[in-house]
């Protein structure tokens, strides 16, 4: 049994891994430095760059800045008057199913879909010890390498002889995901957005491609919600930055800045925990994912009733399908052999602002987060794709 429509509900919107797609940055950054390359789904580095509207450049810097969706930038522009002056010849794109930075870096950096790179969520089941997967931390994860098995796109510009750098904090170099979804670049360390900014500006004073990324702001929002102070003023810190980084980058340097994903707030009202909904637990060996995009692992040959009793719990606040209908969908991307066991029997995309969580499995921090992401709400899937040459 699946509950899953034929047509996603208003306010919904499926992911997308072509054309105006979060999965199109890069590879439409290899087509502005005049690279050829096709993903293994078939995306075109030229044909994305057209896509995109890319101009040519030797120079190219690509800043990804964790959950800041389109509707969220739009919405707190006044926060921020360089991406507001890029905002009326911006582009806006779809993000990966779930919307979510394992997820979405996976999709990112390959240019393919979590349905080809295994990056399914921030938690998975590990198909070969069975418990839980930390796609962010990597804790209980399988060597990058084998779970992720899609040339990255900066590996093969590197390859190609590009110079290719990556810019972020210290303790992401070397791991999980790095070496997942971004191998292939020099690692930068350089922790604050000023050093960042520095870091970029230096290493394009020859040609190349360096990507820089930036948490704070989903951070901000996670903790005091999207439209809190704090998140405009993380806003605001970023903006200033950027566009001294516009200011910095050598003539003829093409600036691409994205997300990764939006952002909704939590409405605690509406919040299931499995630890103590019985119903939602029957039948039920492991919950994962994240509040707002559930893979549910069913025990055997109870898919069906699951989810049966998951959108009967769950009502309208909750689209449930069963694997091989989210899988139908494209919720995923074209999906490889080795990945489709780890993705949930049951697949549940929260609406509105609601949330599922497990309080046997999350810590008591993650329980309290105001800001949350995932789903399949415009808020949440859609993403800015500003662009400026300086």
């Amino acid at each position: 049994m699946t509950v899953l429509p034929e047509v996603l509900p208003d306010g919904l919107l499926a992911p997308r891994y072509d054309g105006l797609a979060l999965s199109s940055v890069l590879p439409g950054a290899a087509g502005a430095l005049g690279l050829d390359l096709t993903t293994t789904t078939g995306t075109s580095s030229l044909r994305a760059r057209a896509d995109l509207g890319l101009p040519a450049a030797d120079r190219v810097c690509v800043v990804l800045v964790d959950g800041l969706g389109h509707a969220n930038l739009t919405e707190r522009a006044g926060h921020a008057p360089f991406l507001r002056s890029l905002l009326g010849t911006s582009r806006v794109l779809t993000s990966s199913f779930p919307s979510t930075t394992a997820a979405a870096i996976g999709t990112f950096g390959t240019g393919t879909s979590p349905g080809r790179t295994g990056m399914l969520g921030y938690t998975q089941r590990d198909t070969v010890s069975g418990r839980l997967a930390n796609m962010v931390s990597w804790d209980g994860a399988a060597d990058p390498r084998d779970l992720q098995q899609e040339p990255p796109v900066l590996e093969r510009l590197a390859e190609a002889g590009v110079e290719v750098s990556s810019v972020g904090p210290a303790r992401f170099a070397g791991s999980g995901m790095t070496v997942a979804a971004l191998r292939g670049a020099r690692y930068l360390a350089a922790e604050s957005i000023a050093d960042r900014v520095d870091t970029v500006a230096f290493e394009l004073t020859a040609p190349g491609i360096v990507y820089l990324y930036w948490g704070d702001v989903d951070k901000a929002g996670h903790h005091h919600g999207w439209r809190s102070r704090q998140w405009g003023d993380a806003l605001s810190d970023l903006d200033r930055e950027l566009g001294r980084l516009a200011r910095s980058l050598p003539h003829g340097t093409l600036l691409i800045v994205t997300a990764d994903h939006g952002m909704v707030d939590v409405d605690r009202s509406k919040r299931w925990d499995v630890a103590k909904t019985p119903e939602l637990g029957r039948g039920v060996d492991l919950v994962g994912g994240e509040p707002r995009a559930v893979h549910v692992y069913a025990r055997p040959d109870q898919a069906s009733s699951v989810a049966a009793r998951w959108s009967s719990v769950l009502g309208d606040d909750a689209i449930v399908a069963l694997r091989e209908d989210a899988v139908a969908a494209g919720w995923f991307g074209p999906v490889a052999d080795h990945v489709l066991p780890a993705i949930g029997d049951v697949v549940v995309a929260m609406r509105g602002r609601a949330t599922v969580v497990d309080s046997r499995t999350q810590t008591a921090a993650s329980l309290q987060l105001v800001g949350v992401h995932g789903s399949l709400t415009r808020t949440e899937m859609q993403v800015p794709l500003l662009v400026t040459t300086t």
